[in-house]
């Protein structure tokens, strides 16, 4: 086992979903069993590319939830440096509190990004922006319940797999069984160290849930964001049990060099990186996102 803690899945959190149909991501707050404290795991902060107007619709819908039912927040996790929608974290902290965390590897995003966006000093690349960086096997406290963190790079070098008591929190490594697994092709990511990192997600116990960071509905089917261990194994397109490293790294490079980049992969990139800050503004208050040319 590769494991760096001993799961311990009868415990079971509650898990509320909030689905964005724009970016087809799913946020999630966790509640702690028979308590009130709760953590958030990527929200996701509404904005137009053809305007370049944010809103946090749906942000605000997680904050009236956590509100609403009398919760105390602790903790914001981003399963990784997302290239498809912008983080809400720092909106809600604002809002309710809590600390951000992400893992430790983000500095490497960081420094990748800071040069492709030709950030100046002011851009730190430490991960100072976040609250806690997180390496495998490190643990956090949502009130009586412990969240392991568990490293599944391969779609970023950053990705943690957040596992607490019976649910783990995916991010981009596995889709439903349908959707199969997540492109490897984005700057740092890697499709054999991905095949070895959903292995390690898939040594949890059978009845594990698992929620997903997106589902794109395939087949026109209702959207859907839970499944288990067990189905995984049984039924994944990509990496059901059988299938070798060789084989999925030849299928997954292949589907990646087939793919285009994700809609908002350059404001997300610039707000994600920073925790959900964006850049500083300019003397007069505006503040900008680049577009760089030719570099993706």
């Amino acid at each position: 086992m590769t494991l760096p803690f001993t799961p311990d899945p009868t415990v079971v959190p509650e898990v509320i979903a909030f689905f964005d149909h724009d970016t087809s991501t799913i946020s999630y707050v966790v509640v702690e069993p028979g308590g009130t404290a709760c953590a958030v795991i990527d929200p996701v902060l509404d904005f137009d590319p053809a305007s370049g107007r944010t809103s946090t619709d749906g942000a605000d819908a997680i904050i009236a939830t956590i509100e609403t039912r009398g919760l105390t927040l602790t903790w914001l996790f981003e399963t990784h440096v997302h290239a498809d929608h912008l983080s809400a974290a720092r909106h809600i902290q604002s809002r309710l509190g809590g600390r951000i965390a992400i893992g430790r590897a983000i500095t490497t995003v960081q420094e990748v990004f800071g040069t492709v966006f030709g950030e100046d000093a002011r851009f730190a690349r430490d991960g100072s922006q976040f609250d806690r960086l997180l390496d495998d096997g490190d643990t956090v406290q949502i009130g009586s319940l412990t969240a392991h963190a568990l490293h599944t790079p391969g779609h970023t070098p950053a990705c943690m797999t957040i596992v607490a008591g019976d649910a783990a929190f995916v991010g981009d490594t596995l889709f439903m069984p349908d959707g199969g697994t997540a492109r490897a092709d984005f700057p740092g990511g890697n499709a054999a160290q991905l095949y070895r990192s959903i292995h390690r997600v898939l040594e949890l116990p059978d009845r594990t849930r698992l929620f997903m960071c997106h589902d794109y509905a395939p087949g026109g089917r209702a959207v859907a964001w839970e499944t288990t261990v067990a189905d995984e194994r049984a039924h994944n397109i990509h990496i059901a049990d059988g299938v070798d490293e060789d084989t999925f790294v030849v299928m997954r490079e292949a589907r990646d060099a087939s793919l285009g980049m994700p809609r908002l992969i350059l404001p997300s990139l610039q707000v994600n990186m920073r925790a959900g800050d964006f850049p500083p503004p300019d003397g007069q208050g505006r503040v900008y996102l680049k577009l760089p040319v030719n570099q993706l």
